[in-house]
């Protein structure tokens, strides 16, 4: 997650930079942490930090464990994030850019955002094609069969391709991904590209191709796709597809304030992506 920098100037500046780096901090972590590593973490003293974590905690935006006396993020900072979120909603911030995207490629393009059982597409635009292909705004798309799903695979927690190998994998199609291992290799594969497709996987003459959405945590937000007849998506689309999907991709990540040159860095996805 970025960091807030350092600024010149007054205590009062510098207290609401450290308190606000310490919400940072707190945000982008799954488990609870306390006032010694916090303060290495953040190059501060404990003493400074303990001052601000107890205003924080009176104020409700973080809660301590009464077993451990560790910190971590509180229902009042969750809530405003949820208030937040709503104003960068991935429909909002992405609308003006999947349209680009449709004119200047053509196909159909969709909007889809991670659940606990598959990828949920929440908007989508028709395509150019003479023969219309659509997916439905509201459909639940598989973690296996579908590009967008194979990207929350690659690109959330580890323990979702986990769980997920561990299930019956459904044969959708002749081509759907039913075999554990060849499911993690192209889940390893797709981390180290940074796309993913699925010809043929979930209906028979039809491709999509997907990239990820990132958050400002890291965490992944959501995925932009296009799909067409393979006649128009091959197996292994062109560079100028993969190259604009992603870009695409970036461009709705830097909306929602990520930093994504550090994604890039910290998940080696290729270069290009940011054209």
């Amino acid at each position: 997650m970025p960091r807030i920098a350092n600024a010149s100037g007054g205590d009062g500046v510098q207290a609401v930079i450290l308190a606000l780096q310490i919400l940072e901090y707190l945000a982008g972590r799954q488990d609870p942490i306390g006032v010694t590593a916090l303060a290495q973490e953040l190059k501060s003293t404990k003493s400074r930090i303990y001052r601000h974590l107890r205003t924080l905690l009176q104020q409700g935006y973080i809660v301590q464990a009464e077993a451990t006396e560790k910190y971590r993020v509180g229902g009042r900072l969750v809530t405003l994030g949820q208030a937040v979120s709503e104003n960068f909603h991935l429909v909002n911030v992405g609308r003006n850019v999947i349209r680009e995207l449709r004119d200047e490629l053509g196909h159909f393009t969709v909007l889809s955002q991670p659940e606990s059982e598959g990828m949920r597409v929440v908007t989508t635009l028709s395509g150019k094609s003479m023969v219309e292909v659509q997916v439905k705004q509201g459909s639940l798309l598989g973690f296996h069969y579908s590009a967008q799903g194979k990207i929350a695979l690659a690109f959330s927690d580890p323990a979702l391709i986990e769980r997920i190998a561990r299930t019956k994998l459904a044969m959708i199609t002749p081509s759907t991904i039913t075999k554990p291992r060849v499911l993690r290799l192209e889940i390893e594969r797709i981390r180290h590209q940074g796309w993913a497709t699925a010809p043929n996987e979930a209906l028979v003459g039809i491709n999509a191709l997907a990239a990820p959405i990132f958050a400002p945590t890291g965490a992944l937000f959501g995925t932009v796709a296009v799909v067409d007849s393979i006649q128009f998506i091959a197996e292994y689309p062109r560079k100028s597809q993969i190259a604009r999907v992603m870009a695409a991709a970036w461009q709705i990540s830097r909306a929602l304030g990520t930093d994504m040159q550090r994604i890039s860095a910290a998940r080696g996805v290729p270069a290009f992506a940011a054209a």
